[in-house]
């Protein structure tokens, strides 16, 4: 063949393979819709109902008459939220070698959901004041220490039965977690006579082989300019958790009471949660580098009363639960 019909016939060849190969499909890259999560709004005004319901029982020490009194509206007031509300009961001995049954109130949400959160507080109150500088053998009410993380529970009850979350949850109110062996006590040493109600639930939950993704605990969350710190058992067991709700709570303005700085660790419901239940869990208390005790001014006195309860605190912690709880 003739070079100069050669050549022609290549090219002849190449514009018709160039015609002939298939155009590449340009592909649209959409972006997903933002999905607008509506998160109901926390009622303080009813959380703060749910206070003083509990302090007008008098103190909840374990085994007496408003103990026993305020277990009954306890369970009752869940029951309007959910049918499944169990009291587990147990016997226990406190430090001071009285016998007791503890009453831990339980209120489910979605029993069959797998995917679950638990939440605590405990509902019980101190039996003495002795971080007050009188009256120290007589129980205290309690409403900063005991009644407002329970308060705050029970609100967060309410909007679930108007609003069901995606998630199953669990409301454990623990007993007997502030009958614990005062210091320079003249007992001998108990090093477990704290959290009586969580040790029993933690080795011996009110479900067979029962377990959630993580937990949160509520304790002194509503004094007035509390500030909350990064607690060091739930840094260490549940650190994501910390974060995930820390993060939540500045993004809604609440910054200054979830502080961005380390606490020491401190013996609390979920200390056993953590290492007995294997639930990563972290807790939510007032921690004040300020005074004596690093705890609420107030803690383990006759001021723990109402006028210890701060409105603006209360939002900021229930709110900011909402947000978290309600995204998941």
């Amino acid at each position: 063949m003739n070079y100069k019909y050669t050549v022609f016939f290549l090219a002849l060849l190449f514009l018709h393979a160039c015609k002939s190969e298939p155009q590449q499909e340009v592909k649209q890259i959409t972006k997903k819709p933002n999905v607008k999560i509506e998160v109901p709004t926390f009622n303080v005004d009813s959380a703060y109902h749910f206070i003083q319901k509990q302090v007008d029982f008098g103190p909840r020490v374990i085994s007496s008459k408003p103990w026993e009194n305020c277990s009954i509206w306890l369970k009752q007031k869940f029951l309007k939220y959910t049918p499944n509300v169990i009291v587990q009961e147990a016997p226990t001995t406190t430090y001071d070698g009285k016998k007791h049954t503890l009453k831990n109130i339980i209120a489910t949400f979605s029993p069959d959901k797998k995917n679950r959160v638990a939440l605590f507080a405990h509902w019980d109150s101190r039996h003495i004041a002795d971080h007050d500088t009188e009256n120290q053998n007589t129980p205290i009410l309690g409403a900063n220490d005991g009644g407002s993380g329970v308060g705050v529970l029970i609100e967060l009850a309410r909007q679930f039965s108007i609003k069901e979350p995606k998630i199953g949850i669990d409301i454990i109110l623990f007993d007997a977690e502030d009958y614990g062996q005062p210091e320079n006590s003249e007992y001998a040493y108990m090093p477990d006579s704290w959290c009586l109600g969580s040790q029993h639930w933690s080795k011996t939950p009110h479900k067979a082989h029962y377990t959630a993704r993580y937990g949160i605990l509520l304790d002194m969350v509503a004094g007035k300019n509390a500030t909350f710190y990064l607690e060091g058992y739930s840094n260490y067991f549940a650190s994501s958790i910390l974060q995930k709700v820390w993060k939540r709570g500045h993004k809604l303005g609440y910054g200054k009471h979830f502080v961005y700085e380390n606490s020491p660790q401190i013996i609390d419901d979920h200390l056993y949660v953590n290492t007995l239940a294997h639930i990563p869990t972290i807790d939510i208390i007032e921690f004040d580098p300020s005074t004596e005790n690093k705890f609420n001014k107030h803690w383990h006195t006759h001021g723990d009363n109402m006028d210890n309860i701060d409105k603006n605190t209360l939002k900021a912690v229930g709110q900011t639960l909402m947000e978290v709880l309600y995204r998941e």
